[in-house]
């Protein structure tokens, strides 16, 4: 896997005060895309141990609230094997910090993939342009949506997704 940033303190990528993984290789390419430079799979720099302590330091301070996986397409063919583990590996070590996964892809083809067992708030579906609205909370256009994983999996209909609570009527 290779990454371009991780960002400290943010507060636009989640809810409370998260870091944040941008990971390379996105295969959507959606126009207007804030972070084209992301797309390219083989950009950006190696995710190496230095990488991964610069995160689990950042994961310490109790007030940070979680991790988000953005990018770049997280679950890209190129990343979806070490982000896995490395959601795994953050499940383990810091149980009551969230995980948010920012993806094109859309819940209907995710919710059997065993890597939703670690994701607490997905954000699914393409950025589309003509959709945009910067007034929408955690995400960039009206046809994505913020998923409770956890609630939906635990649901009747894993298939229809629980919006976050902090996403209705958005």
């Amino acid at each position: 896997m290779r990454y371009h940033n991780i960002t400290k303190d943010d507060m636009l990528n989640g809810d409370g005060l998260r870091v944040v993984l941008w990971v390379a290789g996105c295969s959507h390419c959606c126009r207007e895309c804030h972070n084209p430079v992301t797309w390219d799979p083989d950009g950006g720099l190696l995710f190496d141990k230095p990488a991964k302590k610069e995160i689990f330091d950042q994961l310490d301070k109790p007030y940070i609230a979680g991790i988000t996986f953005s990018g770049g397409d997280p679950l890209h063919s190129a990343n979806r094997p070490a982000v896995r583990e490395l959601m795994k590996e953050i499940k383990e070590k810091y149980p009551d910090k969230t995980i948010w996964l920012y993806t094109g892809d859309i819940w209907e083809n995710l919710y059997r993939d065993a890597l939703m067992g670690f994701v607490d708030v997905l954000v699914d579906g393409e950025f589309q342009a003509e959709r945009k609205d910067s007034k929408l909370l955690w995400k960039g256009s009206s046809n994505q949506r913020v998923i409770d994983v956890q609630a939906s999996l635990k649901g009747e209909n894993p298939k229809l997704p629980v919006l976050h609570c902090g996403d209705y009527g958005r």
